[in-house]
């Protein structure tokens, strides 16, 4: 499943870590210096949902901000009972 939001098109965005040493200045020292520069990558919070669309229900990945919103129809919980297993039970094996 890829990373994006199924809603607002979000997906992961690039971005660079910068890593530097030494001391800073107004602590005392000569300043910072740049070492490394590598890219990154910027990943969007995204939340596995359930919702009703066109009257069926369909898992989604939505982005915590847009369900902040309040946009999203969630679908409900089940009130139905999953059906025992027949042939599992101890009276039909019991019989057979």
């Amino acid at each position: 499943m890829s990373r994006v939001c199924y809603f607002t098109g979000k997906k992961p965005r690039l971005g660079r870590r910068i890593s530097r040493r030494g001391i800073a200045k107004k602590s005392g020292g000569i300043g910072l210096k740049t070492t490394g520069i590598v890219p990154r990558r910027f990943l969007p919070n995204l939340q596995t949902v359930k919702i009703i669309e066109n009257g069926t229900v369909k898992r989604v990945r939505v982005t915590a901000s847009y369900l902040k919103t309040g946009r999203v129809v969630k679908a409900p919980k089940r009130q139905w009972k999953k059906p025992e297993a027949a042939s599992s039970s101890p009276e039909t094996t019991a019989q057979s």
